[in-house]
């Protein structure tokens, strides 16, 4: 395995670029607002989210970890936790939808807008967009995804297949986005569930991933050939010993973000205020008022 200072333990890869172009866009964005003094400190801490969001989908994807995560199974569990639950929800409590829209050319705005609201080729793209937006949708894709992806044939093929890591990466977090998007706020997208259903919804995606975790941690041999098949691991590992600790990452880091949100939910919902109960988005009609 390459040494921290050797380039090779940091890839450049495409993700790198990605990242970099939001970073540009979204501060871009920014520097075309103007926000009003009592919005400052809230815009500052969605930025520090958003950059943040984007320094760990780098640090998953183009640092150190990444090639070990070839070698040790439970660097590879860290990536997966860090795209499904750290990075997808700070980029959604960063809000860049409409910042990052802000830099590029007024006229090409327009035009995407107009073709993607009411243009005839984007009605599949609505269409689909429509449909993952339900909660139920959202959560089934996301979590089928997360088996499907560790099913050992397919885990198996990333390690063998570039091609084949990078689209389980980018699927886990696009599904991520949407998941995690039914339960917060990220303007000028909204939550559709009130808050008692949010912390059902989190705690039941959270509920997969254990189960996933269990079978990981109680085989009583390695599931995955290829890493299985490595003559030797960092640590001196062995690779059910390796599998055991990747349940471990599953298990504990991987329910932090889920548990917080879980917590967070809870309280808004049992808030003794009128307002903690109501759905987000509703306000309360005029006194007297139907």
């Amino acid at each position: 395995m390459p040494s921290l200072t050797s380039p090779a333990a940091w890839p450049v890869e495409p993700p790198l670029f990605l990242v970099v172009a939001a970073a540009a866009l979204y501060w871009l964005g920014g520097r075309r607002r103007v926000s009003a003094r009592r919005g400052e400190l809230g815009s500052r801490a969605r930025a520090a989210c958003f950059y943040l969001g984007l320094a760990v989908v780098a640090g998953a994807l183009d640092s150190p970890l990444d090639p070990l995560a070839e070698r040790l199974f439970a660097a590879h569990m860290l990536q997966h936790v860090l795209l499904l639950s750290v990075a997808p929800v700070l980029v959604l409590l960063g809000a860049p939808w409409g910042r990052v829209w802000q830099p590029l050319p007024l006229g090409l705005r327009r035009r995407t807008a107009r073709a993607v609201a009411h243009g005839r080729g984007a009605r599949p793209l609505r269409a689909a967009a429509g449909g993952v937006s339900r909660p139920a949708v959202a959560w089934l894709l996301f979590n089928a995804d997360l088996v499907a992806w560790h099913v050992p044939a397919l885990y198996d093929a990333t390690l063998r297949s570039r091609a084949a890591h990078d689209l389980e990466h980018a699927l886990f977090f696009c599904t991520a986005l949407v998941f995690w998007a039914c339960v917060l706020d990220s303007p000028p997208l909204r939550a559709r569930l009130d808050w008692l259903r949010r912390a059902v919804f989190v705690t039941s995606g959270l509920a997969v991933g254990w189960v996933l975790a269990i079978v990981l941690a109680f085989s009583p041999s390695p599931l995955y050939e290829a890493y299985a098949s490595l003559p030797s691991r960092p640590g001196g590992l062995s690779a059910l010993g390796d599998q055991q600790i990747a349940a471990g990452v599953m298990w504990v880091p991987g329910s932090l973000v889920y548990s917080v949100a879980f917590l967070f939910f809870l309280y808004r919902w049992l808030e003794p205020a009128s307002a903690g109960r109501r759905p987000p988005g509703r306000r309360p009609g005029p006194a007297g008022g139907t």
